[in-house]
């Protein structure tokens, strides 16, 4: 049912907006804005985007959790979808959305409002989630004995020869 209303309400909203402010300060004006916000929304999305992909190799890299530095890539990335888009009202929030503040904000609310089951993650966890004791000179593997009083009947193929 939210999704039905935000799918009525903002081209609505929208619609609104661009004839309250195409009304005050012109049509090509107004176009002008809409493109200038669109340009300068991509160069605000890439700078950020590189930041928090940054954030998110260093958090992996030093088995921290990622979760904070993922969701605030995924914003982002949903900021410029936003910001892309033709319009005030998603122009506006699109740019809330890069203010670092307003993203950690809503993730702290987001996480109050989702319960994580389990988290897994280094060379120390199975597919199973259980741990198990640090093993580095240990290596996996599988192996088949091969009988050795066996011959293979024809001399090695014309690929293993020098």
């Amino acid at each position: 049912m939210w999704l039905f209303i935000a799918f009525l309400a903002v081209p609505l909203i929208e619609i609104a907006l661009f004839l309250q402010i195409g009304g005050l300060i012109g049509f090509w004006p107004t176009i002008g804005t809409v493109i200038l916000t669109a340009i300068l929304g991509t160069w605000l999305v890439r700078s950020q985007g590189i930041t928090a992909l940054t954030n998110v190799r260093r958090s992996f890299s030093e088995l921290d959790d990622p979760t904070e530095p993922l969701a605030h890539g995924a914003m982002i990335l949903f900021s410029g979808a936003l910001l892309l888009t033709p319009g005030f009202f998603t122009d506006a929030v699109g740019f809330a959305l890069l203010i670092p503040g307003v993203r950690t904000a809503l993730f702290r609310y987001l996480r109050t409002k989702i319960k994580v089951q389990s988290f897994a993650m280094g060379p120390e966890m199975r597919q199973d989630s259980r741990p198990r004791a640090p093993q580095s000179n240990v290596i996996d593997g599988e192996f088949e004995e091969i009988d050795t009083s066996k011959r293979p009947s024809s001399g090695p193929s014309g690929w293993t020869r020098h």
